[in-house]
């Protein structure tokens, strides 16, 4: 992947929707929701604080963060699915 996201802009590669409930039931594409994890793929330099100092962002490639579930914009790059967001709406860090 050739994306580098600007400022304090982060590449998310959203969690597989989920195929099925857990009592087995298969759940169709119209009824699937769009999860609201996945994994960090990339993450910009940081924001331009008023005062010009740049403040470094908290998240890191590899982690994995919990969003909105309206959060960022969805783009497609070589047939894989990501959302581009900033890193204030990112709301925790998943262990």
């Amino acid at each position: 992947m050739n994306l580098k996201p600007l400022a304090d802009r982060v590449i998310v590669k959203p969690a597989p929707a989920e195929e099925k409930t857990k009592g087995g039931l298969i759940i169709p594409d119209t009824g699937k929701e769009k999860p609201q994890y996945g994994e960090v793929v990339a993450v910009g330099t940081g924001k331009v604080a008023d005062s010009g100092q740049l403040l470094e962002m908290q998240i890191k490639v590899g982690q994995k963060v919990l969003y909105g579930k309206y959060s960022g914009t969805e783009v497609s790059v070589e047939g894989e699915d990501y959302l581009i967001m900033r890193e204030s709406d990112i709301f925790a860090i998943l262990d």
